[in-house]
């Protein structure tokens, strides 16, 4: 299944595609999408809905983030082989764990906003899983059992602010804005292979980031396994698995956004996604 949310800011109604692409109401049977709507028993009762018996949206408006809430936004950070390289880092030897926070989340087609002080907010196209049960000491072998969903990320960040400013990197990953999902929770059954997956980015209509999940120094098991160990995933936690190269940060000379630059996002089977950047009031 593909869902989604469709409707202005606060006033989203949940929607799922039909065969042929098009929006279908699901609001009378899906109040909304997140947290335990994502379990195993509820998505198994939306797929014994025809969603032809579903009231066609013709025009659906805006998109709306994928998810309305997660009670955690995780990231990877330096995950792809040569996106380690080009910043001069070390492949990590585990993985790289990091948040951003949850108000960060806006819309696949919403604005990025740059904050006031910003002079380095950069893009990155990420591979998004979201966990569907609880899941603790899970082992690698089982744990793609424990995803719901995937979806497509742009893990908007601000380097001066991770970098340079002291303290953690959730600085730097968490303003308003920065982080559009979607525009669609796509279910684990469409995505045979999590690894296995075309990415990519184009800014201004120039591709930056063209790679694959198979870059991956760290796989979505091996993170979901790893971060088990730690912690107790919840279902809606969404993970975004790290980006490739390509980023303004591993640019020579560097360049991050400017007012009016277009970013185009895409994670192969999960959708596309389209912002324009603006600059804070």
């Amino acid at each position: 299944m593909k869902l989604l949310r469709f409707g202005p800011v606060g006033q989203e109604k949940c929607g799922i595609l039909d065969a042929e692409g098009r929006v279908r109401d699901l609001s009378s049977h899906l109040a909304d999408l997140s947290g335990d709507a994502v379990t195993p028993a509820r998505l198994d009762a939306l797929r014994a809905i025809d969603p032809m018996d579903l009231p066609l949206i013709e025009s659906p408006g805006r998109i709306g983030a994928c998810l309305s809430r997660v009670p955690n936004f995780f990231c990877i950070g330096l995950n792809y082989a040569k996106h380690a390289e080009e910043t001069g880092a070390e492949k990590p030897k585990e993985p790289i764990l990091f948040s951003k926070a949850t108000s960060s989340l806006s819309g696949p087609f919403d604005s990025v906003i740059i904050p006031r002080t910003s002079v380095k907010t950069d893009w990155e196209v990420e591979l998004g899983v979201v966990i569907g049960r609880s899941a603790l000491y899970v082992s690698e072998a089982d744990a793609l059992d424990y995803v719901a969903g995937y979806c497509t990320i742009n893990d908007v960040s601000e380097r001066s602010f991770q970098a340079e400013r002291g303290g953690q990197w959730i600085k730097g990953k968490s303003a308003p804005t920065f982080g559009p999902i979607g525009p669609w929770f796509v279910t684990s059954d469409e995505v045979s292979d999590p690894q296995n997956l075309a990415v990519s980015l184009d800014l201004n209509g120039e591709t930056v980031q063209d790679s694959n999940t198979s870059d991956m120094i760290f796989s979505v098991a091996e993170i979901i396994s790893y971060m088990s160990q730690f912690m107790a995933l919840q279902p809606g936690d969404i993970i975004a698995t790290g980006t490739p190269s390509g980023v303004g940060l591993g640019m020579k000379p560097q360049r991050f956004l400017s007012a009016g630059d277009v970013m185009e996002i895409e994670v192969e089977g999960l959708g596309r996604q389209k912002q324009t950047a603006v600059v804070a009031d």
